[in-house]
């Protein structure tokens, strides 16, 4: 009998414990830059399904998507502060705060496609990399692609002399303003909400971006020409703030976590899936038209860009560089 009062008043218990959860949730800002309907706007969606399902509702995560709380410059620090709790940044924006190891994954044509990038944000050099957030106040939980960086203008891009003198948009990284000049053009560092603006009223004359935004943004509908040049990668780290990270009760942690390993499977699945969606619409418009370099002309973009691998070194770190050609080649 005693027994059964007992695991009464545990039952009771719990059940008192999850209609304080279900009153008072914990509450999840997740904040980005771009649309809903990109990659990462999708699985930023889909880990929000999944934390509310699989805590029962113990968990409530808010999305604000396309810079609705901050812009690209502000989040981080908006992270740092506690004012949101998780954002999914570009890796080149951890440079500025000290972390350029980040921006290795900038440097011209260090990787060929998604399963050379996988070998590195999937293994001990990516997990690594996310550790170095920690000193910083951040949390590094999982990286998402989001395909390869092309060039987009109002004239044919065929070759870098057809770049020179050209202002494009990039966003804040040295390694991208030392891309944009080793072909000769004007990199002008711009936040993602203000390049269709900049575009159509000619403050730049072409960007640099990857092809999901570049549709998403409608960037094509004010650009006539894109360059297949995919000569970087695009891709996100996904951060929470760590004090608030820690401070969740260890069952709740383990169900985010896997929420999130999921939702960063379904992200580069989205990813893959959308980007050919995207060149396929922006094809289908007739107001852009889509130039894949042949060899030689791809082989003049590798070997003008090839230099910044060497000069970004003692800015980003040779052993990171090595580390990352020794993981790309396993």
């Amino acid at each position: 009998m005693k027994r059964l009062i007992t695991s009464m008043a545990v039952a009771a218990a719990f059940t008192v414990a999850g209609s304080a959860f279900a009153a008072n949730p914990i509450i999840i800002k997740f904040s980005h830059v771009v649309a809903t309907d990109t990659p990462k706007g999708q699985a930023a969606e889909y880990f929000k399904k999944l934390a509310e399902e699989r805590t029962k509702g113990q968990v409530k995560v808010n999305i604000y998507p396309n810079s609705q709380l901050y812009k690209d410059k502000e989040e981080l620090e908006a992270l740092q502060m506690g004012s949101v709790q998780m954002l999914a940044p570009t890796t080149s924006k951890f440079g500025p705060m000290g972390l350029k190891e980040f921006e290795v994954f900038d440097l011209p044509y260090l990787f060929a496609n998604e399963e050379q990038v996988h070998k590195v944000t999937r293994g001990p050099v990516g997990q690594g990399l996310l550790k170095k957030l920690e000193p910083k106040g951040i949390k590094g939980l999982a990286f998402w692609d989001n395909g390869f960086r092309v060039f987009s203008a109002n004239k044919p891009i065929r070759s870098p002399e057809d770049i020179k003198g050209l202002k494009i948009r990039i966003n804040s990284s040295k390694v991208n303003t030392a891309i944009v000049q080793s072909v000769g053009a004007l990199p002008q560092t711009m936040a993602l909400s203000e390049v269709y603006q900049a575009l159509q009223t000619g403050v730049v004359d072409g960007a640099d971006g990857n092809v999901s935004n570049l549709y998403t943004q409608k960037q094509y509908e004010v650009q006539k020409y894109v360059a297949d040049t995919r000569h970087s990668y695009s891709g996100y780290a996904v951060v929470v703030n760590k004090k608030f990270w820690d401070g969740l009760p260890a069952d709740i942690r383990t169900t985010l976590e896997g929420a999130m390993k999921d939702a960063s499977e379904y992200n580069d699945m989205m990813a893959e899936k959308d980007n050919a969606k995207a060149y396929a619409a922006i094809k289908a418009s007739g107001k852009t038209q889509v130039y894949a370099p042949t060899p030689t002309e791809k082989a003049a973009w590798v070997k003008a860009m090839q230099p910044v691998q060497n000069d970004m070194a003692s800015r980003i770190g040779p052993d990171i560089i090595k580390a990352v050609r020794t993981a790309v080649a396993k």
